[in-house]
């Protein structure tokens, strides 16, 4: 580790100056990252540069200094509000993804790099300006001798390396901070990033995109309505990506849509259904529905590009999703619980009590209110941030789908604001429905919770050898965790505190009675002549009792 300290010292000194610059001093002090900068450099930031801004505004300008990598990352994080404050999420939702476009020397370089021919001989035509350019790489217009007219991207030059180190320099600042900030360890920071950067590192590779868009191809394949283009094979590889090129009018566009005499209603409600077909029914779903990711063709067809971003809805989980909806509806608020715990992963230390406090709120909000007024969307994101609040991990594809369904609402709201989204939903919330509940369903769920069981009963004798072994050894270490420990000791001192006074008060009565009803009966004199000992042994008795009363009281625990 300190090897790639010293190899990325430049780097890690342009994260330790724009913190400092971004008003972040105590976090370059606590992680010491001062180390890396000199003492001029210290003087020449401008503290001011906080003045004004919350938390969220400075973590968002320090990601667009550093650049492609922490900005991708920032949109990935925004994706997780079960991960990240609220606050921050709606700053890191403002993060620009726009670059300077790199060169047209260096295009024709990589393209010819990686298909292993001249680029003349590639394309007929080939646009040298670019039509888009990101932080990962850029879109060029070209036609192919064929006559096909594409969309070309390729991947930025030096993007991967660049993207690798400062992957690295992240990990090696996630374990300083979890060592060093209690914070960085509460919200495993580790295990975010780790998150994070695997999604980034599959976005380096454009094969995937290229297999995610023959796969919604298929979903689509006989449905009119939706359209996706054509990935071309010879042309594509991980680092360049040439698909179809298709003229539409982004959603977002509704003069322009108007103008070319466009059916809004039918492209709000075939969106909608495209959405939903992809969720509930395939199981795979677009990431990222923005506008600008959704096309208007001739016809009122919806046309679907970029599939950089897609989430995936296992069985097990679209099973528990429609529970918790079901629970939602139902206003039950055990029945939310169980899908939240069947959905993420809870921590032991977890405060249940408060936990089903958050979930009679969010219950009651969705109390009495008609199922055509629900946002799936919102509802969803209610449920990540009680997750949050709770420091329960939810999957990331969940939290992709709760962003996914909010993006395309908005969409559906501006092209027809009278059509309800859950009305388009209904249709496959009953097939989903009648998926659960049929018999074949049923049974190979039982059939998997029993094998489930069954493999546990098996590994019983395995697992009662092993642990008796290790009794034998005397390594088994046994722990018990009681909530109200304090308060239990606190009454067991009670308990001996008044246990101990009855004790000594009994104890001295028996004796003071005993001695006094002796002397009075034999008519003598004690033992010690002259020595009034009844009246001494009733003093030092009196003192001792009073000592003790004193004591339990000023303990606070009679």
């Amino acid at each position: 580790m300190i090897g790639k300290r010293m190899r990325h010292m430049s780097r890690y000194r342009n994260i330790a100056v724009a913190l400092l610059r971004h008003g972040f001093e105590m976090v370059v002090e606590e992680i010491g990252f001062s180390q890396f900068l000199s003492f001029p450099q210290r003087l020449r930031v401008d503290k001011k540069e906080k003045d004004g801004k919350t938390i969220g505004e400075r973590i968002r300008l320090v990601l667009e200094e550093l650049g492609p990598t922490f900005v991708k990352l920032g949109q990935l994080a925004s994706t997780r509000p079960d991960l990240i404050p609220e606050h921050i999420i709606c700053e890191l939702e403002k993060l620009q993804d726009q670059v300077p476009p790199f060169s047209f020397a260096d295009v024709r370089r990589i393209i010819e790099e990686e298909l292993g021919e001249e680029l003349d001989h590639i394309f007929r035509s080939f646009e040298e300006a670019p039509l888009a350019a990101a932080s990962i790489g850029q879109v060029h217009r070209a036609i192919l001798h064929s006559g096909e007219k594409v969309a070309v991207k390729i991947q930025r030059p030096h993007i991967a390396a660049i993207m690798k180190t400062d992957l690295e320099i992240l990990q090696d600042l996630a374990v300083l901070a979890e060592r060093r900030l209690e914070w960085a360890a509460q919200y495993r920071l580790r295990d975010i990033l780790d998150e994070l950067s695997k999604s980034l590192r599959l976005e380096l590779d454009y094969t995937v995109e290229a297999r995610n868009a023959e796969k919604f191809s298929k979903q689509f394949q006989s449905d009119p309505t939706i359209y996706v283009p054509k990935v071309f094979w010879d042309y594509s590889t991980k680092k360049v990506l040439t698909m179809e090129y298709v003229e539409g009018i982004k959603l977002g566009e509704l003069e322009r849509l108007k103008q070319r005499g466009y059916n809004l209603k039918i492209l709000a409600e075939r969106l909608a259904k495209g959405m939903f077909q992809q969720i509930f029914m395939e199981g795979f779903f677009h990431g990222d529905p923005h506008p600008g990711n959704v096309l208007a063709l001739p016809g009122d067809v919806i046309a679907l590009i970029d599939f950089g971003m897609v989430g995936r809805i296992t069985p097990e989980m679209k099973y528990y999703l429609s529970s918790f909806i079901i629970a939602l509806m139902r206003q039950s608020t055990d029945g939310i619980m169980k899908a939240i715990g069947d959905m993420g992963l809870v921590p032991d230390g977890v405060n249940v009590s408060q936990l089903r406090e958050d979930i009679e709120q969010l219950r009651e909000k969705y109390y009495d209110i008609p199922l055509s007024q629900v946002s799936l969307g919102e509802a969803v994101q209610d449920l990540l941030h009680v997750a949050f609040r709770h420091s329960i991990r939810i999957p990331s594809d969940l939290t992709l789908l709760g962003k996914a369904l909010l993006t395309v609402e908005g969409i559906v709201e501006k092209l027809d604001p009278d059509l309800s989204i859950i009305d388009m939903a209904e249709p496959f919330g009953r097939q989903l429905l009648k998926e659960r509940m049929r018999p074949k369903n049923v049974a190979e769920m039982a059939w998997k919770r029993f094998s489930d069981y069954g493999e546990l009963f098996v590994d019983l004798p395995k697992n009662i050898k092993e642990l008796t072994k290790l009794m034998k050894q005397g390594r088994v270490r046994l722990e018990i965790g009681i909530p109200d420990l304090d308060f239990l000791l606190r009454k067991l001192d009670q308990i001996s505190n008044r246990l101990s006074f009855s004790i000594v008060l009994l104890s001295f009565s028996i004796i003071m009675v005993g001695i006094i009803i002796g002397s009075s009966m034999g008519r003598q004199s004690t033992l010690l002549w002259k020595i009034p000992a009844i009246e001494i042994g009733f003093g030092v008795a009196t003192m001792m009792f009073l000592w003790l009363l004193y004591s339990i009281f000023k303990s606070g625990r009679f």
